[in-house]
C-alpha cells in the first residue's frame, strides 16, 4: 500500500467539522446583535408616580392579618427556626 494516498489531507475550509465548530460561536454573536437591536429599539416605559399607585387594600389586609396572628407567618417560621420554640396558639 502506498502511505502517501492514506495521508492525503484536505484544506481546512473543505472539512465540514470545522464549519460545525465555527457555526456555534457565530450564531451566539449574531443572537447577541439581535438582542442588542431589540433592546435599543424597544425601550421600557418610564413609570412615574402619577401612573403607579400601590394598592392600599392589600396593604391593609396584610396589616389586619398580622394583628390577628400576632406576627406574620414568615416571622413565626423564622423565629421557630432560630430558637426551636413552637409559638403558642391563640
Amino acid at each position: 500500500m502506498n502511505n502517501d494516498a492514506v495521508n492525503v489531507s484536505q484544506v481546512w475550509w473543505k472539512n465540514g467539522f470545522v464549519w460545525l465548530i465555527i457555526a456555534g460561536p457565530a450564531l451566539v454573536v449574531v443572537a447577541g446583535f439581535i438582542t442588542l437591536y431589540l433592546a435599543m429599539s424597544r425601550p421600557n416605559e418610564i413609570v412615574n408616580d402619577d401612573s403607579y399607585q400601590p394598592s392600599r387594600q392589600s396593604d391593609q389586609s396584610i396589616e389586619a392579618r398580622r394583628k390577628e396572628s400576632g406576627s406574620a407567618p414568615a416571622m413565626q417560621a423564622r423565629n421557630h427556626a432560630a430558637t426551636g420554640v413552637v409559638p403558642a396558639a391563640k
